[in-house]
């Protein structure tokens, strides 16, 4: 879905009351619908305390709050900046329809709240601009304190308060969410890499009045406006129609690599995985990977086109290479015909042979920032953007760049932008599965670029869902916990439900 401006969503606002939108309406619906996303995000019912400004936001959360509790069981309650009167008249309203369950004159006592401990940022909305003032600034430090020392969630309200939605630039003193809900449509500016600190993982609530047209050049992947993997498969479906991913990955010194990249395709939903492991480590891999896939030594690079694959993966943990097996590599990536996934060792082979001039349309890479560094050493110090709109302009490759906000995009196409994920997946070994799971979808005859973008978001969300439980925290999250919970992200995605 395509990122707005302010000034653009100003004219969304004005187009959806031309069709007999009322601001109460409007506001109702988003208030609504924001609530069962919260609820979404944060399946287990604990205690949800609203901050609120006096504008439209605090509007919008008011609404969402009498659903969290009346809906999902939620305790909820108020730390108002302002008392009623003083809000706006819309506001006023929503706070006189349903009052707050309870209003906090004091910071609430996190020690005996039911967990887990929500604070929902309504201070602020996208007419703010510049620093908090006084009494929002203090509340925003609250808010702070109760998110670094006793372990609460902060949710923003279509954005941070503080933080500008045109240019991400991020105020002294703006809050810090660890998930923002946009409402009706992406703002561009929360979608640029240096606001992520302030905005933390994006969602999209939707509000179909207030849907922006097709088209635009920065784009947030999400299942409400992508049509790729929703269809069920037909029942008379067989492997065969799955797709048959080869990879070319491991090494004596790195086996877990090609086990995860293999059991990524194999939980992205590929019909056959064949894993073509270098001989010398071929035995060890083989004895720790899942019994459905095939694992086959391989002597030599042109051996993974052996069988007809629909998709290859080739690079995680291949290590240095060099001599015929190097040269091999080279004639591979220059005669595959099928849709390939060219990640880890297999890029830095590509950046040390100044091989660049092999990339094809049929490839997707898939560089973490180091590894962008290498292949493009003049781009890597640009933001992220434009050095990957820049990178695909010269070459036809589809570009996967990783990072808190993967971006995918070609030459010709809008940039996309990844909403889902967690820094819990700072961990060696989630870019592997990523492949596993990209190769599954090309496999699949899915296009490289929606291609790209389903698996970034499916391997992100797969993260968030296994952080919901009380078993895995950010510090223990692990490549394997995220396979676990890929059958839950696909969910997600076809049900739009995040």
């Amino acid at each position: 879905m395509g990122a707005v401006t302010t000034q653009e969503m100003r004219a969304l606002e004005a187009r959806a009351a031309d069709l007999g939108w009322s601001e109460n309406r409007l506001l109702t619906l988003a208030g609504h619908r924001l609530g069962h996303a919260l609820a979404a995000f944060f399946p287990t019912p604990g205690t949800l305390v609203g901050y609120l400004g006096k504008g439209h936001n605090a509007g919008d959360a008011l609404v969402a709050m009498r659903v969290m509790a009346h809906t999902y069981g939620w305790h909820t309650a108020v730390r108002g900046g302002f008392p009623p009167e003083d809000c706006a008249p819309l506001t006023r309203e929503k706070w006189l329809e349903t009052p707050p369950a309870e209003v906090l004159d004091t910071p609430p006592d996190w020690r005996s709240l039911r967990r887990p401990l929500v604070l929902l940022d309504g201070l602020l909305g996208i007419g703010a601009a510049g620093p908090l003032r006084k009494p929002l600034a203090a509340m925003a430090r609250e808010m702070a304190w109760l998110r670094e020392q006793a372990g609460a969630r902060v949710a923003a309200v279509d954005l941070p308060s503080g933080v500008d939605p045109d240019t991400g630039e991020i105020s002294a003193g703006a809050v810090t969410a660890d998930v923002t809900f946009m409402i009706g449509a992406p703002k561009r500016g929360l979608l640029i890499a240096t606001a992520a600190a302030a905005t933390g993982a994006l969602a999209l609530v939707p509000v179909e009045p207030l849907t922006p047209p097709p088209g635009g050049e920065f784009e947030l992947i999400s299942p409400l406006s992508m049509t790729v993997g929703k269809a069920p498969r037909p029942f008379d479906f067989h492997k065969g129609m799955a797709g048959r991913v080869h990879l070319l990955a491991g090494s004596a010194a790195y086996t877990g690599a090609a086990v995860l990249a293999a059991s990524g395709a194999l939980r992205g939903g590929a019909g056959l995985i064949v894993l073509h492991a270098p001989s010398a480590a071929a035995a060890v891999i083989a004895a720790k990977c899942p019994s459905e896939i095939i694992v086959r030594a391989c002597n030599h690079p042109l051996e993974v086109l052996q069988g007809q694959p629909d998709s290859l993966v080739i690079g995680p943990g291949l290590g240095a290479l060099d001599g015929a097996f190097g040269d091999g590599l080279a004639e591979l990536l220059e005669r595959a015909a099928m849709p390939t996934v060219v990640d880890a060792d297999a890029l830095n082979f590509l950046a040390q042979r100044g091989l660049l001039g092999h990339l094809k349309e049929i490839h997707v890479i898939t560089p973490h920032p180091g590894e962008f560094r290498r292949l493009a050493p003049d781009l890597a110090d640009l933001p992220r953007e434009a050095a990957a709109r820049l990178f695909v302009a010269r070459h036809p490759a589809t570009l996967l760049l990783k990072g808190c906000r993967t971006l995918v995009t070609r030459r010709g196409e809008p940039l996309w932008c990844n909403a889902t994920g967690s820094p819990a997946m700072a961990t060696g070994g989630h870019g592997d599965v990523l492949a596993g799971v990209l190769g599954a979808q090309l496999a699949a005859a899915i296009p490289p670029l929606p291609a790209a973008a389903f698996a970034a978001w499916l391997c992100g969300r797969a993260a968030e869902l296994a952080l919901t439980g009380s078993a895995v925290s950010e510090q223990s999250l692990t490549p394997t916990d995220l396979l676990s919970r890929l059958g839950g992200a696909f969910s997600d995605w076809r049900e739009g439900r995040r």
